[in-house]
Formats: C-alpha cells, sequence, structure tokens
C-alpha cells in the first residue's frame, strides 16, 4: 500500500510546475533541500529525479497553504516556521529513517505543510491586520512571487477614528497625551503626529476648527501648568512620510478650577463721635511727646549728675587714705632714728 501511494504521488508530481512558496522563499529552506540532495549518497539518478519531484511538489503544496493568510506571510512567521523546519528536518533523517528515501521525504516536506500552516494561523490571528482602527500598509512577503510589499489594512468605518479619552486635572497640574497604539509600530518609514486643539468638547472634522500645536515624531505631549481656559478637545493625527492620515484620536480635558481663597478680615476702628475736633486731638498728642522727649532728657542729664558727684566723692576719699599712709610712714623712721642713737 505504502508502494501505491508513493507511485500517485509521483504521477501528481509529474504535472505539477515548479513554483516558489512561503518557505522556499527563505533561502535557508532551499540550501537544506539542495545540501541534502547532493550529498545523500548510495541512490540512482532516478532516486534524485523522483527526490527532487518530491521537493517541487511541496512547494506548491506550501502555496496553498499559505492562501489561508490571503498569500502572504510576515517576516517574523517566516522566520519562526522555517526555524522548526530546518530542526525538524535534520532530526527526521537522523531518527526516523525507513528503507524508502522517497517515502521519508514525503513525509518530512508534509510535516514541513503542517509546521507552515500551524505558523499561518497564528499570523492570520493575531499579526496580520492588528490595527482595530486607521489605516495600516503592512510590510509582508507574497508568497508567489516572494516580493516584499504593502498589505492594505484598513478598519472598519469610520476608517481613521480610534476612540476618544476622557483627561480631567486640577488647575496648575500637567497631563500626558499619548495617542501611540502597538500597531504604530508596523507602520514602515518616519511618521509624525499633529496634535490641535479646540475650545469646545465637540470632535470636528474640519482642520481649520482646530489650532495646531506642535508636529512631532514623539506620539506624546505634556501639558504643564494647566489653565481653565486650556480645556476642550485636543486632536492627535497620525500621518506617513507621504501625508496619509494613518490614526485620528481625541481627548476630551476637563481642567478644574482652584478653590477660591478666604478673603482676609479687615479690622477697622469705629468712627469719632460727632463734635470731635481732631486738630485739638493732634495738638494733646504733639504736647504729650514734647513732654515725654523733656523729662527723658531731664532723667539722663540728672543720671550723669549723680554719675560725676560719685566719681569727685570717690576721689576725694582715695586721697585722704593716701594722706593717712604717708604720715604714718615717717613717724615711724623719727623711732628707729632715735634707738640708734640711744
Amino acid at each position: 500500500m505504502a508502494f501505491a501511494f508513493l507511485f500517485g504521488w509521483l504521477l501528481i508530481l509529474g504535472s505539477c510546475p515548479s513554483v516558489w512558496s512561503c518557505l522556499q522563499c527563505d533561502q535557508v529552506v532551499r540550501y537544506v533541500h539542495e545540501d541534502f540532495l547532493s550529498s545523500v549518497k548510495d541512490i540512482t539518478i532516478r532516486d534524485q529525479i523522483q527526490l527532487k519531484q518530491i521537493i517541487e511538489h511541496a512547494y506548491v503544496s506550501y502555496r496553498d497553504t499559505s492562501t489561508l493568510s490571503h498569500g502572504v506571510i510576515d517576516p517574523t512567521t517566516l522566520y519562526r516556521a522555517r526555524t522548526e523546519y530546518q530542526s525538524e528536518f535534520k532530526r527526521h533523517w537522523k531518527e526516523d529513517r525507513t528503507d524508502s528515501i522517497q517515502w521519508d521525504m514525503i513525509n518530512i516536506v508534509e510535516k514541513g505543510k503542517r509546521i507552515l500552516r500551524k505558523h499561518l494561523e497564528v499570523f492570520v490571528a493575531q499579526g496580520l491586520c492588528p490595527n482595530k482602527c486607521g489605516l495600516l500598509y503592512q510590510r509582508v512577503m507574497n508568497c508567489t512571487s516572494c516580493q516584499y510589499g504593502l498589505f492594505t489594512c484598513l478598519s472598519a468605518t469610520p476608517p481613521l477614528d480610534c476612540g476618544e479619552h476622557h483627561l480631567e486635572a486640577d488647575e496648575g497640574e500637567e497631563v500626558v497625551l499619548d495617542c501611540f497604539l502597538p500597531w504604530h509600530a508596523l507602520i514602515v518609514g518616519q511618521t509624525e503626529y499633529h496634535y490641535s486643539w479646540h475650545p469646545g468638547e465637540k470632535n470636528l472634522s474640519h482642520d481649520g476648527e482646530y489650532e495646531g500645536l506642535v508636529v512631532t515624531e514623539e506620539s506624546k505631549i505634556v501639558l504643564n501648568q494647566l489653565k481653565v481656559n486650556e480645556e476642550g478637545t485636543y486632536r492627535c493625527l497620525l500621518q506617513d512620510p507621504k501625508g496619509t492620515a494613518l490614526s485620528l484620536m481625541y481627548f476630551k480635558l476637563k481642567v478644574n478650577p482652584l478653590p477660591s481663597t478666604t478673603p482676609r478680615l479687615i479690622v477697622t476702628l469705629p468712627s469719632l463721635p460727632s463734635g470731635y475736633d481732631a486738630t485739638l486731638h493732634s495738638l494733646q498728642r504733639n504736647s504729650f511727646i514734647i513732654i515725654l522727649i523733656l523729662m527723658t532728657i531731664l532723667s539722663i542729664t540728672g543720671s550723669l549728675v549723680i554719675i560725676v558727684n560719685l566719681r569727685v566723692t570717690m576721689k576725694r576719699q582715695k586721697d585722704a587714705r593716701d594722706s593717712r599712709r604717708g604720715g604714718e610712714g615717717e613717724d615711724g623712721e623719727d623711732i628707729e632714728l632715735m634707738s640708734v642713737t640711744e
């Protein structure tokens, strides 16, 4: 039965043209097959022709399998499929050999088909056109031509609207506006984010209704020291190098004013009674000041007089003490002289 299956494969191979497919587009896969055909020993020319036909048919099968992903594949998925197939191909010829080299080749290329299908299913579910909004030109490989190109990924209507975010901050604080989406990293070429502002809260469509703020390669901007008059609708438009709009996002910003401070209570003196003579009051106040100054001068003068008198008195007392001490000294000397004479 195995021989009949192999014979049927060979009949199909005779009618299949040589077609490039996703795995065949990878140079490493081609080298793996070519190296195997050139290194295998103890086979006839007929065996070599049959092996080559099996491989060529496998490429057709891979191409048909790639239709699951619209006939395209991204570089990452192609790398994963190639790496796994290369590893399985080497292991197969070391561990899973049978007596028929043709049968072994059919088994391994069929396994390659399953590997490719597995990775393509993941790519279609997660990697192909990941943009849920906006417009993306994704770089992929055509599995028929083996040429890289841009695959148009257009979201549902409205095509560019990527939603809106509601932000709230107090006056004097800062707020960050960031319209980056993960699929922006897949855009080919340099992009620019165009930020603009409108004082109203409604999403307006015309460019003239918005005031341009900044054009930057960075996806986010920071609004510092917010003021109440800065609240409104902020729009972020992403454009590619050709000026094509790729995504549009809105930010509704509300700025809460700071609470007003409590007015300081100013204490006022009671009004003067009627008939009060302000001039007389001023004269009385001036007289009081003059009297106070005179009393201060008299006090200082009296203090100085007292200090001078004390100093004079103390000096007189000192002089008197010195005089008494001098007289006592002379009397002593006379007594000593009289004693010596006797």
